[in-house]
């Protein structure tokens, strides 16, 4: 969507403030020897005390109210009570839901407990590569300008991105225009971000894979190559300058 009134983006500040609250209490929430299930129930919880709903269960269908995927896992990990958590996983939650006809959407990647796997290196450069790919937005600017500094940024500490998962438009729905904002270039991708547009900006950042394969039980992704893979991802407002990141606290990045 594009902001065009006041109201749009007190809207749209209001529900990405949601999600950012049900992300940041999720991840403190979960812990070794809970499910899954446990975890997204209790988001389940935080987004109905707002009155918000879950994005992918409106839009899709999801079997889950957030997606939480564990190590291999790329995206889309259904909620299980038959997945455990255990000390050292690389666990990503992807939350993103609907409050008063807005939409926000909001994922990070984080060590549970001890890193004993050694991905700590991977999660933070997911986190710094978005904040370098947002700080690099403004109207204007080619959206596969910032596909190629992603790709970029990865290849300097040895990692790779997945080619086929991309951030979105957001705003009136959970998908919108423009779509396939990559984490590569497309040389032939002409278009700019518009100023006052909302998109949603996610890194897809792996060890080894390029492509995400669905699984059988048509929801889960993991690489064509196996490994692991950080993602980390804002709704933000594109401005002249910086842009407003509507789901982090006071608009800008902490």
């Amino acid at each position: 969507m594009s902001i065009s009134k006041e109201s749009e983006l007190l809207g749209m500040a209001k529900i990405g403030e949601v999600v950012a609250i049900t992300l940041k209490k999720m991840q403190a929430y979960a812990k070794p020897g809970m499910t899954t299930k446990e975890l997204d129930d209790f988001g389940a919880g935080i987004l109905a005390a707002y009155g918000a709903k879950s994005a992918p269960a409106l839009s899709y269908g999801f079997p889950g109210c957030t997606c939480i995927s564990i190590n291999s896992e790329i995206a889309h990990g259904i909620p299980s009570p038959a997945c455990v958590l255990q000390e050292g996983d690389l666990v990503n939650i992807d939350v993103s839901a609907e409050l008063n006809g807005f939409w926000a959407d909001n994922g990070g990647s984080f060590i549970l407990g001890k890193d004993v796997q050694g991905k700590a290196h991977l999660i933070n450069t997911s986190k710094r590569i978005l904040q370098l790919a947002i700080n690099h937005i403004k109207g204007g600017v080619r959206i596969s300008d910032i596909g190629e500094l992603i790709e970029k940024e990865a290849k300097k500490e040895g990692y790779k991105v997945i080619k086929n998962l991309a951030g979105h438009g957001i705003g009136r729905s959970l998908h919108e225009e423009p779509d396939n904002i990559l984490n590569y270039k497309d040389r032939f991708d002409r278009r700019r971000f518009k100023k006052n547009s909302v998109v949603a900006i996610e890194t897809f950042i792996t060890t080894a894979s390029t492509l995400a394969i669905e699984q059988a039980d048509g929801w889960t992704l993991v690489g064509n190559k196996g490994g692991y893979a950080a993602q980390h991802e804002h709704t933000i407002v594109v401005t002249d300058g910086k842009p407003l990141i509507l789901t982090a606290k006071n608009g800008v990045w902490n």
